[in-house]
């Protein structure tokens, strides 16, 4: 009897060890489950990203990793795309910084007179500078579907003004590549400069990078907030100029306030639920804060203050269906290997052996 009930324990046993092992062998239901990306090493994770063409990572002011892909070079300038936006508003502090600009209370009428006289609604004449910034001007959104009307229109100014508004001037965000434009149109107004030669002047020069002229409107406004283009280099060297508050070799190139103000949520996307400042995107990704400029189809300057980590990727520009997987893909690589390599001072483990040397940007 005892025998019998040893050899039926022993059975009941094997059965519960091989059924637990079944379980834990079984395969993921998923079609590529999160777990299984994660444990790719990371070369072949950066495999995958067939539209990539360069990744740096520069952690504690040192640039520890620099890889280009499929032909790029480290002299080739990205097409920033709307990343842009934030050079933009690094501009307009820049130009607050030297009391060109009074204050981004103002309504942007007084830029405008041409545009928004008498018989204009009058909530067009309470939209700020401040509006613009946040993407809370209000009116219709020139970008997505209305950009190619917008862009081909005889005057983008007047076409962006008189746009319908949809929502009260500062209530919810509307994504507009117009919102920017207008802004590059102030800065020429108030700083007697193109938008080009004062970004060349007063951001490029003291970063020690170059900048070359882009896209202009029939009436000669530099393009505001996209197709700026600049070398992955010059691109690491803006993210480091977030993370030093605004300070370069103790030269103070636009103000700290500036740079804090432009980091604080001031909305949020209908659209991705992210939060936006002034032309900065605000996320928090593997537990931290994360602050980007973010460019259309993976053209990316992420800054990692409590890691003291920026992360820059450029990637083909061009529109077609895969580059929403490959932005997200974009965002795992950043949170799942780079944030976690930082916090465990291991990034020099992820460097590639085959480093670019260095070359002018």
């Amino acid at each position: 009897m005892q025998s019998r009930l040893k050899l039926g324990w022993a059975n009941f046993l094997l059965a519960l060890l091989f059924a637990v092992m079944t379980v834990m062998t079984m395969p993921s239901t998923g079609s590529s489950s999160d777990t299984e990306k994660a444990a790719l090493p990371f070369d072949q994770a950066l495999s995958h990203l067939p539209r990539l063409r360069s990744l740096l990572i520069s952690h504690e002011g040192e640039l520890v990793d620099e890889r280009y892909f499929h032909g790029a070079r480290s002299t080739d300038s990205a097409n920033l795309k709307s990343a842009s936006k934030s050079i933009i508003s690094t501009l307009i502090g820049i130009a607050l910084d030297r009391g060109q600009l009074k204050s981004i209370k103002d309504p942007i009428v007084k830029f405008f007179p041409e545009h928004l006289g008498a018989n204009v609604d009058p909530a067009k004449k309470r939209i700020t500078i401040e509006d613009l910034l946040t993407m809370r001007s209000g009116l219709e959104t020139t970008s997505n579907v209305n950009y190619g009307r917008w862009v081909t229109s005889a005057n983008w100014i007047r076409h962006v003004l008189t746009r319908p508004v949809i929502d009260e001037p500062g209530g919810r965000m509307i994504y507009s590549t117009g919102n920017s434009h207008l802004l590059s149109a102030i800065l020429t107004k108030a700083t007697k400069m193109s938008t080009f030669e004062f970004a060349r002047g007063y951001l490029a020069e003291p970063l020690a990078i170059a900048i070359r002229p882009w896209i202009r409107d029939p009436q000669g406004i530099y393009l505001g907030g996209n197709d700026m283009h600049l070398t992955p280099r010059a691109m690491i060297k803006y993210g480091e100029l977030y993370l030093k508050r605004g300070r370069v070799q103790g030269k103070q190139i636009v103000s700290e306030q500036w740079v804090e103000e432009s980091l604080k949520p001031r909305t949020k996307s209908n659209w991705s639920g992210r939060d936006y400042g002034y032309g900065w995107w605000i996320d928090t990704l593997g537990g931290q804060t994360t602050h980007y400029a973010w460019g259309h189809a993976g053209q990316f300057i992420f800054t990692v203050p409590g890691l003291k980590l920026v992360v820059v990727t450029t990637s083909v520009p061009t529109p077609d269906d895969g580059r929403r997987e490959h932005q997200r893909a974009i965002y795992d690589l950043v949170e799942r290997y780079l944030i976690p390599s930082a916090e465990r001072k291991q990034l020099a483990a992820l460097s590639s052996k085959t480093r670019v040397e260095p070359q002018q940007n």
